[in-house]
């Protein structure tokens, strides 16, 4: 049987949609639909990449991110 490799820990972020799409871009919403957030308040734990970030930063002013300690 194969050993199993260290479970390496990824940093993660928390996001949270704290404004509503309604009035912006069409393509703002669909980055916010693709980081998974669906109502307000709606909060979901991703990992901290590059790509990410970069979806964050495009939305910056929907969303409220906080760094997430494991």
């Amino acid at each position: 049987m194969a050993k199993r490799a260290k479970k390496s820990v990824v940093p993660k972020v928390k996001v949270t949609l704290v404004k509503s799409t309604i009035g912006y871009d069409n393509r703002q919403a669909a980055v916010v639909r693709g980081l998974g957030l669906r109502r307000l308040g709606h909060c979901v734990e991703l990992p901290d990449a590059p790509s990410i970030r970069g979806m964050v930063h495009k939305v910056r002013h929907l969303v409220r991110v906080e760094e997430v300690s494991s």
